[in-house]
């Protein structure tokens, strides 16, 4: 697989908000909510502990990794 040129600018709050509903759309956390301080507090289960992203491009770093992980756990239908 080919790595990914970096990206030309930091994410912007309004694809972190995009990415987060996906997330939650697809149950992969059970709720991801934007500070008014800028922050992302993220909740992977009803009952875990809720993580502080510091901004936007942590929340896209959850994103890639999340999807990262569903895709290297599936088995290869190929």
């Amino acid at each position: 697989m080919n790595p990914r040129p970096p990206r030309s600018s930091e994410p912007t709050a309004a694809e972190a908000g995009a990415r987060a509903d996906v997330l939650v759309r697809r149950r992969l956390v059970h709720t991801a909510v934007l500070a008014p301080t800028g922050q992302w507090l993220v909740q992977d289960r009803p009952d875990g502990p809720v993580r502080v992203l510091m901004g936007p491009a942590d929340l896209v770093a959850l994103a890639a990794t999340i999807q990262h992980h569903t895709r290297t756990m599936r088995p290869e239908t190929r």
